[in-house]
């Protein structure tokens, strides 16, 4: 008989007086069937079977219900009623008509029960990937965004300028160039929702140019690597040691057109890009007309070294640079950028502007008004600390508790890599699950490529988040890391 829509909730929606659309909560009803009555009554009974309606929901009085549907009051009366008695609905007096407490939803036949998950979830978590989210600022955010909304214009709420919000662009650019020694302007500044949503653009953007091939680093996130791949570019591996990815080898990769590095922070190993590999790497892109792909995920952490500033500043036009708040911060907010060479902005801002056009204003202009008020360098100084004390605590239990275990990359950044026996690494992920430890082994980073001509070597080892505990729960998951170490 049709599907009509009332609203319910708000005793305001009683009132004679109340146009019957005024107030409450909208509640949708298919009326079929070969009557009114019968029509309402089988559609509030599957609203209440299938969960629609929850128990405890309190129902519109029977004199506003039919104002809304255009039937007689003693059609909702009669329907309510026949409900009440079937024990799907209760009426009491001063209370109105609810569902009744016992009506449980009905579970579809196929469905199976929910397996209970919450034994084997992790007590503890050193797993990559993620900050102290526990510390995250947020009354000083909070703060950040009552001022930037108190003073945004009103057109910063509309859809705006594909590259991003102005006022953080500007702020970006200040503070990239003090702090990560970054050359650019707000103009170059593209705004994106993290670097997994910048990495996207860049890899339509070299597919329109026709590139095939782009190198990535031996160990990585796969994720990223899939990005690439997904988009229709091979991936050829290159090998990372000590001094980090051996960009001297990019001159013997055939059709490789850009490659996407971490050299302040190689991740997961930990080790910095050596000063001559930063200059094949740049030699290589002016040579071949090349990009070099920088993701800067953890500059600004760093302990026993001095500062290295970001690739970028050596060659501007032929390295595209991201970051984003994802380690700083949280990345749960969702807010990156990246800075590409001018012959490239264009392709980028379009390819932008016709997916995700742009990241949440408000969100933007919070971190603008964060960082030229100086809360987001006092929050970076202050985690910096913070993660400090966390690596010296784990090298000094590890020193104590398990001498044996070398742990290397750990001047920078959020995790450190502990270096286990041979043929061990399986063993101890497998014994730190039992003990309710979520760790990643290093192979899980790994990556090979047959037309790379190089191959992983034998190495076992833990990458160890020191940074994502919370401090309630950083000694115990300190512990149960040293009970597993072999």
């Amino acid at each position: 008989m049709g599907v009509w829509s009332t609203y319910m909730g708000d005793p305001r929606a009683n009132s004679a007086a109340a146009p019957p659309l005024a107030f409450g909560a909208d509640l949708h009803l298919d009326l079929r069937g070969p009557g009114l009555r019968a029509g309402l009554t089988d559609a509030l009974r599957e609203a209440v079977r299938t969960g629609r309606l929850a128990p405890g929901s309190r129902l519109p009085a029977s004199r506003s219900l039919a104002a809304d549907l255009g039937v007689s009051r003693n059609t909702v009366v009669e329907s309510y009623a026949e409900l009440v008695a079937e024990g799907w609905l209760t009426a009491q007096q001063g209370s109105g008509t609810r569902v009744a407490t016992g009506a449980k939803p009905r579970r579809a036949a196929s469905e199976a029960p929910r397996a209970r998950t919450d034994a084997h979830r992790p007590r503890y978590g050193l797993l990559t990937g993620s900050p102290d989210l526990a510390n995250f600022p947020r009354t000083q955010w909070l703060a950040a965004a009552r001022r930037a909304l108190t003073a945004a214009p009103n057109d910063a709420l509309g859809y705006g300028d594909a590259r991003g919000r102005v006022e953080l662009r500007t702020a970006l650019a200040d503070y990239l160039a003090r702090a990560r020694g970054v050359y650019t302007e707000p103009e170059r500044i593209v705004v994106c929702s993290g670097f997994h949503h910048g990495l996207a653009l860049m890899a339509q953007a070299l597919r329109a140019r026709r590139v095939r091939a782009v190198a990535v680093e031996a160990y990585g996130l796969g994720l990223y690597r899939d990005l690439l791949t997904n988009a229709g570019l091979r991936i050829p591996a290159l090998h990372v040691d000590e001094h980090g990815a051996r960009t001297d080898d990019l001159a013997r990769l055939r059709g490789v057109g850009a490659v996407l590095t971490t050299p302040a922070h190689q991740y997961p190993t930990g080790v910095a890009l050596s000063p001559e590999r930063r200059a094949a790497a740049v030699d290589w892109a002016r040579a071949t007309g090349g990009l070099i792909l920088e993701d800067d995920y953890d500059g600004e952490f760093r302990y026993d070294r001095q500062p290295v500033g970001a690739l970028q500043g050596l060659d501007p036009e032929r390295v595209v640079y991201f970051g984003s708040v994802s380690k700083s911060l949280a990345p749960g907010l969702r807010l990156g950028w990246m800075v590409p060479p001018e012959e490239l902005l264009a392709e980028i801002v379009a390819a932008k502007g016709h997916g995700d056009y742009m990241t949440s204003a408000l969100e933007q202009l919070t971190l603008a008004e964060f960082i030229t008020s100086g809360g987001y360098d006092r929050h970076v100084r202050s985690m910096r600390l913070r993660y400090r004390r966390r690596r010296d605590e784990l090298v000094t239990a590890l020193r104590r508790r398990a001498p044996g275990i070398r742990v290397t990359g750990m001047a920078a950044g959020l995790q450190a890599v502990l270096e286990l026996p041979r043929g061990t690494e399986s063993s101890v992920v497998r014994a730190a699950a039992r003990e309710g430890l979520a760790v990643g082994g290093l192979r899980q980073f790994g990556h090979e490529a047959a037309d790379s001509g190089w191959r992983l070597p034998e190495r076992d080892a833990l990458v160890v988040n020191y940074a994502a505990p919370s401090d309630s729960a950083w000694a115990g998951a300190l512990d149960a890391l040293c009970r597993v170490m072999p």
